[in-house]
């Protein structure tokens, strides 16, 4: 071996330290969205010092991917408060003396005595094109309410929500028929586009931030599994927005024929009219239809009384007459 392979040869063998210093953080997370925005942070040789996050509910579908794993597999620490406020927890992560805070997908506000302890600022990844649909939910409000676009918003947290200064943002289209969870996937890319964009700067201190105009946009509050009921006097097209607003993972539009419950899971809006027709659920050259206050869908998915079943199914047991809904 000649003395340069074996310089090179001792070289890789030996361990090396970079002595620079890193950036700090401390990370609230959950869900999809922090599972990604974390593995940017990481990606990108932040620091983290700490991941608070929550403990699954039981009574919660859990579809999505755990950030408590991913921090486990990298060996960072752990916490799941009830709540983040209390004198305990604000205390343990002060003394951590991180550069930021990092919130991504985290379910609980976080008060000024948290908010002053990291040096460069907090910074919160919300699911909407600030300042439009601050508050819960945003992905199910945008599709309930018909808008064709959302996205992801990076901005600076204060003790009120969603409406600090914007770092960053990234748009996503909202299809026709897109159920949330589509567009729950595209926002969560969103989000880890954005991040990943501005981060490199954020953590120079050379990233600008613009001022919301709060005036465009409203505050919308959570929502709970009664507001899935169908009101059926309504048009075809808001319907249509409700059922993929709440679509599985979530708990599904919910309405009543020969009053058994019934879970509407998927529908198209059809050109069909029904002027004057009373709303009703029929099958008809074995597709199920829904006729509604204006327009007419069709129901591609259903389930009655807890049992998915098509249309051929349904008209061999209950025949193809028209059911009014049960209200």
């Amino acid at each position: 071996m000649s003395e340069h392979q074996a310089k090179n040869e001792a070289a890789c063998l030996s361990l090396t330290t970079d002595h620079s210093p890193l950036t700090t953080a401390v990370v609230f997370a959950y869900h999809n969205v922090g599972v990604r925005c974390l593995s940017v942070l990481l990606a990108q040789g932040v620091d983290v010092k700490l991941v608070v996050t929550h403990t699954d509910n039981p009574d919660e579908n859990i579809w999505f991917e755990s950030v408590a794993g991913l921090a486990a597999l990298h060996g960072i620490p752990v916490i799941t408060p009830d709540n983040p406020n209390t004198d305990e927890v604000v205390e343990k992560i002060r003394a951590l003396q991180p550069d930021f805070f990092f919130s991504f997908y985290y379910r609980e506000m976080l008060k000024a005595p948290l908010l002053a302890i990291p040096k460069q600022g907090a910074l919160n990844m919300h699911g909407s094109l600030l300042p439009k649909y601050r508050g819960r939910v945003p992905v199910n409000w945008a599709i309930i309410r018909g808008e064709t676009e959302t996205g992801s918003t990076l901005h600076y947290m204060t003790e009120k929500p969603d409406n600090g200064d914007i770092v960053a943002q990234q748009a996503v289209p909202i299809l026709p028929d897109d159920t949330a969870l589509h567009v729950f996937q595209k926002v969560t890319m969103a989000a880890e586009m954005a991040l990943n964009d501005v981060l490199p700067a954020l953590l120079a201190g050379t990233a600008k931030a613009l001022q919301q105009d709060l005036s465009l946009g409203a505050y919308f509050g959570g929502r709970k599994a009664e507001d899935g009921v169908i009101d059926w006097q309504q048009s075809a097209q808001a319907i249509h927005n409700l059922v993929r607003a709440v679509a599985p993972p979530y708990p599904g539009a919910a309405t009543k024929v020969m009053g058994k419950p019934v879970r509407i899971l998927q529908t198209l809006v059809t050109q069909c009219t029904a002027s004057g027709e009373k709303p009703a659920f029929y099958v008809k050259e074995g597709r199920v239809y829904a006729i509604c206050g204006q327009g007419v869908l069709r129901i591609v998915r259903f389930e009655l009384d807890g049992i998915e079943m098509n249309a051929a199914e349904f008209a061999a047991r209950y025949g193809a007459e028209r059911f009014e809904f049960n209200v």
